[in-house]
């Protein structure tokens, strides 16, 4: 997966470019279009996430490959029913990862960082967290297990994420009625990073849009959305970018009364705050 992405850099850096030089010369709402510092903290981010990648890639390899030695059953690349197997399953595998990175304070202290910015551009996809490698690491091992062959498993994740680079866009409207209710589709990831109340915590899918239809977690774009946090992190620094929430998590455990209530920061959502005693 590492080396796809690594191949795939210049082709998103010119994509990049032209969508900003879009914003220039085509119609548009120039204040939602690109800014060079938040831009440049996206980038920065996303190099430094492949950077720490590689060595939990290598580790990654070793788990999946150990789980499919002694896996029950191997499926075989050759079969049509495999790669169809894989697609569905993968795609369910993000659903779940992407909301319990949404739902779990200590995970979402990882992803934060995706959302972070105030502006939605081909550049935001690339604004990345360095933590998300450690903690999204468990979540494909089933895959494994189930038999699908390792190389197999970091491809179809390659496919995700190239495709999901696309979906970063103001310039792309409401596609078709059909791909709209099936795909995901960049209006309905603009719903995913908005901050407006009835956007939060909504249309987690990868490729497809299905799951969130399925799991009660599907919202259609309507209100002009809002991007970033419901607390913006007022820096483009990226340390701060990348373990601000850690050191905000890290405080409420620090100064919490009760072990039950440090393992509610911990493991309840975003915004959970302990019940009043007495």
């Amino acid at each position: 997966m590492v080396t796809t992405v690594m191949y795939a850099i210049p082709a998103f850096l010119l994509l990049v470019v032209a969508e900003a030089v879009s914003y220039r010369f085509l119609p548009g709402d120039d204040e939602r279009g690109y800014d060079i510092r938040d831009t440049a903290t996206s980038m920065f981010m996303g190099l430094v996430n492949q950077l720490i990648d590689f060595p939990w890639h290598i580790l990654a390899v070793l788990a999946y490959a150990g789980l499919y030695e002694v896996a029950p059953r191997h499926l075989s690349a050759a079969s049509g029913w495999t790669w169809v197997l894989l697609f569905f399953a993968e795609d369910l595998t993000y659903y779940w990862f992407h909301r319990s990175h949404h739902r779990i304070r200590l995970l979402w202290a990882s992803h934060v960082v995706h959302h972070s910015s105030r502006y939605f551009n081909l550049s935001t996809a690339l604004r990345q967290s360095w933590t998300t490698p450690m903690t999204s690491l468990p979540f494909w091992l089933p895959l494994a297990l189930l038999g699908v062959p390792p190389w197999m498993i970091f491809l179809q994740k390659s496919v995700s994420l190239l495709y999901q680079f696309f979906l970063h866009t103001e310039r792309v409207d409401r596609l078709w009625a059909p791909v709209e209710a099936v795909f995901n589709t960049p209006s309905h990831h603009r719903v995913h990073h908005g901050s407006n109340d009835v956007y939060l915590d909504r249309n987690y899918g990868g490729i497809l849009i299905v799951w969130d239809r399925l799991f009660g977690t599907f919202r259609s774009e309507g209100r002009r959305v809002v991007y970033g946090l419901t607390e913006d992190v007022e820096s483009h620094n990226p340390i701060r970018v990348a373990f601000g929430e850690f050191a905000r998590l890290w405080r409420d455990v620090r100064t919490a009364d009760h072990w039950r209530d440090r393992l509610g920061h911990l493991f309840g959502p975003p915004g959970w705050i302990p019940e009043k005693r007495g």
